[in-house]
């Protein structure tokens, strides 16, 4: 076994066991696992700098209302149409969010919408099953740049990377990495974590953060299963406090995106963003 092989071993072992192992005595009641402190000065902290292992469950109104700069606001449907993709640029616009996520065609519509605003366009590459070569990841991910993207969204070769081919993987990210980098462009890396063992997710966000990557995320939204507060834990643990942790899929409310935060994630995927930060008040699911 390489040096490296026994440092993912031993990372693995260590958040498995810590997340699993017995409960704290002074756990609250209604704590669903991820409960690690409650005190909300502790929720603020976390929230700014992305990298703690904190949950909270108390009132709502204490926790740092400002949701929004978290939301990658997304519409992955491939039905999806020049109106909807209109109006999700403006409801990023009206509440703030960090970027809209779209598939490629829609990238230079986007980035027309957003012209003059603070709103990125975040394009995907690879999607949603990653099973493409890295040279034409590499060549998607320089048109959706060209066509006005800030911020690529890539999923990884799954299958090279449950064969045990990690050079492969590596070199997928790094391909698409130097596309991105070139231009001034964020790579996140999707590693559809619920087709994952935990040694495997572990090993993916390594080899992504060794390629370069900028950020590691959870799920294409497309797969079996979505962000779960484990994974942003363990993948968090894996790439330490600097990088990106995107958790996506399967994020409804409020409280989703606190548990996910809380748990070290810096930015949040989800299609229910106008819904998350008005309470279900404003817009509708896509």
């Amino acid at each position: 076994m390489t040096a490296r092989e026994e440092l993912i071993q031993a990372v693995t072992q260590e958040v498995v066991a810590a997340l699993s192992g017995p409960e704290p005595q002074d756990r609250c009641r209604d704590c669903q696992g991820s409960c690690a402190a409650h005190c909300s000065d502790k929720v603020r902290s976390v929230v700014v700098s992305g990298a703690g292992r904190i949950s909270y469950t108390g009132d709502g109104a204490k926790v740092p209302g400002d949701l929004a700069r978290y939301i990658d606001h997304t519409l992955l449907r491939p039905d999806a149409t020049a109106a909807e993709i209109d109006r999700l640029c403006r409801e990023a616009k009206e509440y703030g969010f960090a970027a809209v996520c779209i598939n490629p065609a829609w990238a230079k519509r986007a980035a027309e919408n957003l012209r003059g605003t603070e709103v990125r366009v975040a394009s995907v590459v690879g999607f949603p099953f990653g099973a493409t070569t890295p040279e034409v990841k590499a060549m998607e991910a320089r048109r959706a740049v060209r066509d006005g993207a800030r911020e690529i969204d890539m999923v990884i070769n799954i299958g090279a990377l449950k064969s045990g081919d990690h050079d492969l993987v590596r070199r997928d990210v790094e391909k698409v990495a130097d596309a991105c980098h070139e231009a001034g462009a964020i790579l996140k890396v999707i590693i559809e974590a619920a087709l994952l063992t935990d040694e495997e997710k572990v090993v993916a966000s390594y080899l992504a953060r060794e390629a370069r990557a900028d950020f590691v995320k959870t799920s294409t939204g497309f797969g079996p299963g979505g962000a779960t507060v484990h994974d942003v834990l363990l993948m968090r643990e894996t790439v330490g406090p600097e990088m990106g942790v995107k958790a996506a899929g399967g994020i409804r409310t409020a409280e989703d995106v606190r548990e996910m935060v809380a748990a070290g994630a810096t930015r949040i995927g989800a299609s229910a963003g106008v819904e998350i930060v008005t309470g279900g008040k404003g817009g509708s699911r896509y």
